[in-house]
């Protein structure tokens, strides 16, 4: 196959694997309604940084850790979808709906930038594509490896940000709707919470039918 058949095959399917509903998608979605869309391109931003730190990885060869120790795997899966959990737990319990006050303190969009970071680290999913799909991608014939991980997570980092962006934008055009509509506004923030939940309950049953 030709490099550049091999980059757009690996193309299509990390938009396949990010345009499919999951903990990062969720977490955008929530703080981009919740924060508005400086919330909720910081979360954008956030889940690139840690998509790259799953490239490093991937690239370096420490991924092959899982394999060895697949405890590490069951407990990243967990840790994963507990944590989104409780931010749909949270979205439930809210009794005010989506915050009407659109983040401004530089503090609190690193902060969203950091669990967005953090949501990816602990994504399952993320783990499985760099240890059944990224190694198929990388070949000494097509240049130096460090080279060659570079060229392909800017290709996840752009694919990422581009379905996670327009989420975002969508996201924070719906926010202005309901902060006008409060009944709305609170039906919705429980909904996202119930999808969080459902997203890592997902993410749960998904992981015990593959061990």
């Amino acid at each position: 196959m030709e490099q550049t058949a091999h980059l757009w095959l690996f193309f299509v399917l990390v938009f396949g694997v990010v345009i499919l509903p999951g903990l990062d998608m969720a977490f955008v979605l929530a703080s981009s309604l919740v924060g508005g869309r400086k919330a909720g391109l910081s979360a954008v931003a956030g889940i690139i940084a840690g998509g790259a730190c799953h490239v490093a990885v991937g690239a370096t060869g420490v991924a092959v850790l899982l394999k060895v120790v697949p405890s590490a795997f069951n407990a990243l899966l967990w840790i994963g979808a507990l944590y989104v959990a409780w931010i749909g737990v949270s979205l439930l319990r809210s009794g005010g709906g989506f915050s009407a006050a659109p983040l401004s303190d530089k503090q609190s969009h690193l902060a969203t930038f950091r669990r967005g970071a953090l949501t990816n680290l602990l994504n399952p999913k993320a783990y499985l594509f760099m240890l059944a799909v990224f190694p198929q991608f990388v070949r000494p014939e097509y240049g130096p490896i460090w080279l060659q991980g570079l060229v392909l997570g800017a290709i996840i980092a752009l694919t990422q940000g581009a379905v996670y962006g327009v989420i975002a934008l969508v996201a924070d055009r719906a926010r202005g709707w309901l902060e006008s509509n409060p009944s709305a506004n609170i039906a919705v923030a429980r909904l996202v919470g119930c999808l969080m939940m459902l997203a890592a309950v997902v993410t749960v049953f998904e992981g015990w039918r593959g061990a």
